[in-house]
């Protein structure tokens, strides 16, 4: 710890690294002051008659127009729904719900840990989710789902046709990646 040594020729002390000399702070006895301020007593009668203050809602509120991005991830899933249907399209719209259910309990047995933070999800989103944080698909932010899952199956990928069948039959289900929609 630095030690503060006196300088005799001028106002400002200088800095003494050595361990010759200890300085500490001077100790002195509380003022009558202090004294008095601490045998005060509790204000309990005065702070149960002030109001409580008025709770405010942290919570943003929802811009009134959709980001850009979002826009942009909008126009490009109605450009890939409107497009004609492919093998892969009708061999999804094929899938039923319990071919749907197979796969995801597949899924979460080849996991080691158990998901946690998904407890009050469907099932088809949480199949979304786990698409979305596979990063062998390539990357998910600025893209549809849909166009994601038809690129990675160009490329050779091999998404899972489940992951389509969701997509293409799911009504209520975002286009955008669920990360997208968090770092925008």
């Amino acid at each position: 710890m630095p030690r503060r040594a006196s300088n005799t020729t001028g106002s400002q002390s200088t800095l003494s690294f050595g361990a010759r000399s200890r300085v500490t702070k001077p100790v002195t006895a509380p003022s009558h002051k202090a004294k008095a301020l601490d045998s005060t007593p509790a204000l309990s009668d005065k702070s149960a008659s002030t109001p409580e203050p008025q709770q405010l809602s942290v919570t943003p509120k929802e811009p009134s127009k959709p980001h850009v991005a979002e826009l942009a991830v909008r126009q490009q899933a109605a450009v890939e729904h409107q497009a004609p249907r492919s093998e892969e399209d009708n061999r999804a719209l094929k899938l039923n719900k319990q071919d749907i259910w197979r796969y995801w309990r597949a899924q979460e047995q080849a996991r080691k840990t158990p998901s946690a933070h998904q407890q009050g999800m469907d099932i088809e989103e949480k199949i979304l989710r786990h698409f979305d944080l596979s990063s062998q698909y390539g990357p998910c932010i600025g893209i549809a789902r849909v166009k994601r899952w038809r690129r990675a199956n160009q490329l050779k990928l091999n998404p899972p046709i489940e992951v389509l069948a969701v997509l293409l039959k799911g009504k209520n289900i975002s286009e955008r990646a669920y990360i997208d929609e968090l770092l925008s």
